[in-house]
């Protein structure tokens, strides 16, 4: 009995790691993207090498974007994934002098442009 609820523990907290937290899945998108403060303090903690200008959220997304970027957004639930989409096609859109050092930061050879041009491409126009 031990052993079987040890299992199931295990296959939980496996489970659990397979994913990112949902716990800001409900953030305000737009109010972020529409207001230049809050933009740009996100833009602030994902360009920095420490986390000393993050919010808890910052530092999870911060934490996350190199890992989603390998493995194809994998661990993402579909609403993030609708928001990172959304989050992208306003930088490249409306924010490009926001967009392009975040590209050089987290993309510096160039390897993700490549293996998600056809992404890019639609999120472009």
């Amino acid at each position: 009995m031990k052993s079987c609820a040890l299992a199931l523990l295990l296959v939980g907290l496996v489970a659990a790691a397979a994913a990112y937290t949902t716990k800001y899945d409900n953030i305000d998108l737009d109010e972020i993207l529409h207001n230049d403060r809050l933009l740009n303090k996100y833009h602030e903690c994902l360009l920095s090498d420490t986390d000393t200008p993050c919010t808890a959220d910052g530092k999870e997304l911060k934490a996350a974007i190199p890992d989603a970027l390998t493995n194809e957004c994998a661990k993402c639930n579909e609403k993030q994934k609708n928001g990172a989409e959304k989050v992208i096609r306003f930088l490249i859109k409306e924010k490009p002098d926001l967009w392009t050092p975040l590209e050089k930061k987290y993309d510096p050879n160039g390897t993700y442009r490549q293996k998600y041009g056809e992404e890019l491409k639609k999120v472009s126009s």
